[in-house]
């Protein structure tokens, strides 16, 4: 009998198996053959800690100092925000929700010189956005996970799910275990699992995003650019191994499965970009999607199941996974140990399964 089994291996299943494991025995059971696989593994991979709604943004803010002491873990990357004549409220709505300074569009281009500044008429700029490096992360709460004895069990996708008198019997092909707590970190399947053991589906949705990477300019070292963004997040670039990254920042309804790229949202996407520089995309170098999940209220659900208190939602990151994942599996300690929530007593309520109720 475990104390806890999580169901989820991507950032929100190991980070929480990290916090739990000094509190009690833990299982983390991952359907796929690695840690990470789904959308933890095709994260843009940005800490910045002032996107998303308020709740996010606490405990994005609340992730700093567990981040800063992780060598190498962040490096400098900063934003720049771009926009045409024909978008400027857009672009104050930006810079003032994810807190940019202005600058003039000849200091942007001294930045990025590929901006078009025939097209090119506000840019506004942020230092304080940093590069995640994804793996190490996962790693790291891995192996804090495994130093308390946790056990990571992969390929193993989970087929039952049954109340018992003292908590969960839960299923895989080749395995079986039992558990007093179930923490659902499924990320698209959250809702899924949900059903697999009884409790009422909270209406999750998985956003698909695709992503292609492109070859650098011709001539140009990009590895110190700034992510780029289009107002209203409709494109973004990023650079990534010597090359850019471009999404057509899409949110498309999906069922949950392995997702992939959709070209003509990905050539939508880059017709964008383009419109922006002055440099054709010329070929793909790659392009996958990822599926961003998130609840009716586009808030993560961090809580015990108001119907059964030996089920706990830990769902719908979307997009904000690594960067709250610290803050967020703090949270999930902090509720299952009964110790009060380092977050605020309002944010704690604002993430809670109850607020569906």
């Amino acid at each position: 009998m475990h104390d806890f089994i999580i169901i989820g291996g991507g950032i929100a299943g190991i980070s929480a198996a990290a916090r739990l494991a000094p509190l009690g025995s833990v299982l983390v059971l991952e359907a796929e053959d690695a840690l990470a696989h789904h959308a933890s593994g095709r994260s843009a991979a940005l800490y910045e800690p002032h996107y998303g709604k308020a709740p996010v943004v606490a405990l994005s803010l609340a992730s700093g100092d567990f981040f800063r002491g992780i060598e190498n873990l962040l490096t400098p990357r900063g934003l720049m925000l771009v926009a045409r004549d024909d978008q400027k409220a857009a672009f104050d709505a930006d810079v003032a929700g994810m807190k940019f300074t202005p600058i003039p569009v000849a200091q942007a281009r001294e930045i990025i010189p590929i901006l078009n500044p025939e097209v090119v008429s506000m840019a506004a700029h942020a230092a304080h956005a940093e590069d995640i490096d994804t793996d190490l992360l996962i790693q790291h709460f891995a192996r804090i996970a495994r130093s308390h004895g946790a056990e990571i069990v992969l390929k193993a996708r989970v087929s039952g799910i049954a109340r018992t008198a003292t908590g969960w019997s839960v299923t895989w092909p080749g395995g079986s275990a039992e558990a007093k707590l179930l923490v659902n970190a499924a990320g698209a399947w959250v809702d899924q699992v949900a059903q697999m053991a009884g409790i009422a589906p909270l209406g999750f949705t998985p956003l698909r995003r695709s992503m292609a990477r492109i070859p650098a300019p011709v001539g140009l070292d990009v590895s110190r650019w700034p992510m780029l963004f289009g107002p209203g997040e409709d494109w973004y670039a990023k650079p990534d191994a010597g090359a850019l990254i471009v999404s057509p920042a899409e949110e498309d309804p999906q069922e949950p499965h392995d997702a992939w790229a959709d070209d003509m949202v990905l050539a939508e996407g880059l017709a964008r970009y383009e419109g922006f520089v002055t440099e054709p995309v010329t070929r793909l170098i790659a392009s996958w999607a990822g599926l961003r999940t998130f609840a009716p209220d586009r808030v993560p659900v961090i809580g015990f199941a108001p119907q059964d208190k030996a089920f706990f939602w830990c769902a719908g990151q979307g997009g904000y996974g690594f960067q709250s994942s610290a803050g967020a599996s703090q949270l999930v300690a902090d509720l299952v140990g009964g110790t009060t929530p380092q977050i605020d007593a309002a944010t704690v309520a604002a993430l809670s399964p109850a607020r569906f109720a």
